[in-house]
């Protein structure tokens, strides 16, 4: 996983247009199967040769191994880092920023630091006033990724567990303008991924030990629908079942420090999770990293980390309808809000792959920058990709970010180490 051992206090910033360089921000800011496309020569494509965005985007991105949160912008001559302000609480430790998502109406943004004394935070904070609002919250352990209701009232979050024993987790939901944690639904074991359906009803995750996709109701915080991600038996569980309390062959039962040395997507067969049904252990086949719901809400999108696939499930039938091969480790995914393409993040094969969802085609990978490919986030206009990259111990992450017209890279910008979650945040005409 794009875990790490440690965390720090975020300051928010303001993001307008001609927003001040880093430093000057107040404070020390330092068909059932498709085919797979053939990876060929990329071409990156050079400020000379592309065609300037006709706006700005802005973005921020967590680097998890560094304590900071950066602030991109993408437009007319290029991408650059506004500003890298320092995250954390405990000057001596890392907090591990992990999950970050922007309020809908543009004034907040919040933040998840998966590490703490043992839990982790949920932080709020207000983008105009460039400060957090109140105290932050305690979560479960290790709280990840998070999303937003349309509406602004709540925040989901998911309480990975990265720590002890291999036993189920849950899915925290946060009273945003109250800063309360209102529910906590156990669900599965390492819960991953994060997302509310764009009607609002519906929360989903998955979880990475027990091949599960999971449905929380944001009406009243309880499990509604589960739905079997093992390979040849996917379909509906009993929504009242929580897999089995016993997880202790799963792995070595200890801490998890470094998560470079800790991959998520395994060979097919190689981890072991307990069958979804109670009916004995089971070999983990799926080992789910992601779910996304589609722009009309018809269908979602989970990631199998491990056999390298896509799995397209009906919303309202709860059944399997496509399933999509895909270069090595698909882990973060998201459809672009057309509904023309679903852009996936390879994490062990270091690219980004680009599915055509009318017919399942597979139009191009693209290598990364550098490698350990994270987390994507489109822009509102599907114009553009924009993806974190982690690299490898102390080198540097970067964001790159990619054309949806050419499905070329345009652009890369270095960010500080583990470059992992991500989120857009505003576009507007360029001048």
């Amino acid at each position: 996983m794009s875990l790490i051992p440690t965390l720090g206090l975020l300051a928010a910033l303001v993001l307008q247009p001609g927003a001040p360089e880093a430093g000057e921000l107040g404070g020390e800011f330092q068909p059932l199967s498709s085919p797979v496309a053939h990876e060929g020569t990329v071409h990156l494509v050079s400020m000379e040769e592309r065609d300037d965005p006709e706006a700005n985007y802005w973005i921020y991105v967590l680097a998890e191994s560094a304590d900071r949160i950066h602030r991109v912008r993408f437009g007319p001559g290029g991408a650059e880092v506004e500003a890298s302000i320092p995250i954390g609480m405990f000057p001596v430790t890392m907090e591990g920023p992990h999950g970050i998502q922007v309020a809908p109406d543009g004034r907040h943004f919040y933040v998840t630091t998966g590490h703490g004394i043992p839990d982790g935070k949920f932080w709020k904070f207000d983008l105009e006033a460039s400060a957090p609002v109140g105290e932050p919250i305690d979560l479960g352990r290790f709280p990840a990724t998070l999303d937003v209701t349309p509406d602004g009232l709540y925040a989901f979050v998911v309480n990975f567990n990265l720590y002890g024993a291999m036993v189920p987790s849950s899915v925290s939901a946060v009273h945003l303008p109250t800063m309360t944690e209102v529910a906590r639904t156990e669900t599965c074991t390492m819960p991953h991924g994060s997302r509310v359906s764009h009607d609002g009803l519906h929360q989903y995750s998955v979880c990475m030990m027990d091949d599960q996709l999971v449905e929380i109701s944001t009406r009243d915080f309880e499990v509604s629908r589960r739905f079997s991600l093992v390979t040849g038996e996917e379909g509906p569980l009993d929504p009242q079942m929580v897999a089995d309390q016993d997880h202790g062959d799963h792995m070595d039962g200890g801490a998890h420090e470094d998560h470079h040395e800790h991959d998520p997507a395994p060979e097919a067969g190689d981890r072991t999770a307990h069958d979804p049904a109670g009916a004995g252990a089971h070999h983990s086949t799926c080992t789910p990293t992601w779910a996304d719901p589609s722009p009309d809400n018809r269908f979602l999108y989970v990631a199998c980390s491990a056999t390298d696939q896509v799995l397209e499930i009906d919303r309202e039938n709860w059944g399997l309808v496509r399933t999509f091969s895909t270069g090595r480790g698909p882990y973060n995914l998201e459809a672009t809000p057309d509904g023309r393409l679903l852009v996936v993040t390879l994490k062990q094969g270091s690219g980004v792959e680009f599915l055509d969802l009318e017919t399942g085609e597979s139009l191009a990978i693209r290598d990364s920058s550098i490698t350990v490919t994270h987390g994507v986030v489109v822009s509102p206009d599907s114009r553009y990709a924009f993806v974190s990259v982690e690299g490898v111990g102390a080198e540097p992450g970067k964001v790159d970010i990619y054309d949806l017209d050419t499905l070329e890279r345009v652009d890369s910008v270095e960010v500080r180490q583990q470059a992992a979650g991500i989120a857009f945040y505003r576009m507007d005409p360029a001048p």
